[in-house]
């Protein structure tokens, strides 16, 4: 109960006004007595509506703790004056972005992000001289078509007699077969 009439009590007193924004929000704060500690409450009063956003950052930094002092009227100046600045940079750097892409011109190739087509092989093709292996059709079709005729013909393979099955790893290295351990059961 002493709690909630210190609460009552404190509305009324140690309130004092920080400072005021260009929007013309007015900051305040109080320091309050929550379980033996002194803890600082700090808040706003917005001039028209409740408009979080219009709240510069630097006081957001001051409402939330993240800064002990709060801002001067000196250092708000000197901030928005930065922030124009910083503006008209980007508008400037823009602005001879365009001139430099307009003076290049179009003969640029254009690169996209997204779908990418393939590499041009023409020019890696043209590095190989014409007398190179595989000069004559047939015979390079030839040696394709046996290489492939290989690759898919099935392999013999002898049947080995079956190892026991046992709880143990056993053996070495040169007996093992993918796929045929199973778990004991």
């Amino acid at each position: 109960m002493s709690r909630l009439w210190a609460r009552f009590a404190g509305l009324f007193s140690s309130k004092s006004f920080i400072g005021v924004d260009k929007t013309g929000n007015k900051y305040f704060s109080r320091f309050e007595e929550i379980d033996g500690f002194a803890k600082e409450k700090r808040w706003v009063v917005f001039r028209r509506e409740q408009d979080p956003t219009s709240i510069p950052v630097e006081w957001i930094c001051w409402l939330n703790g993240q800064r002990k002092k709060a801002p001067t009227p000196e250092e708000m100046v000197e901030l928005e004056a930065r922030r124009e600045r910083v503006k008209l940079n980007v508008a400037l750097l823009k602005k001879e972005e365009e001139e430099r892409k307009a003076i290049e011109g179009t003969g640029r190739k254009v690169t996209t992000i997204g779908k990418v087509e393939g590499p041009d092989l023409t020019s890696f093709v043209r590095q190989f001289p014409p007398d190179s292996k595989g000069d004559i059709p047939e015979e390079a079709s030839e040696e394709a078509d046996k290489s492939r005729v290989k690759e898919h013909e099935p392999e013999i393979v002898t049947a080995e007699p079956p190892e026991p099955k046992t709880t143990e790893p056993s053996g070495s290295g040169s007996s093992f077969r993918p796929g045929t351990w199973q778990p004991p059961s």
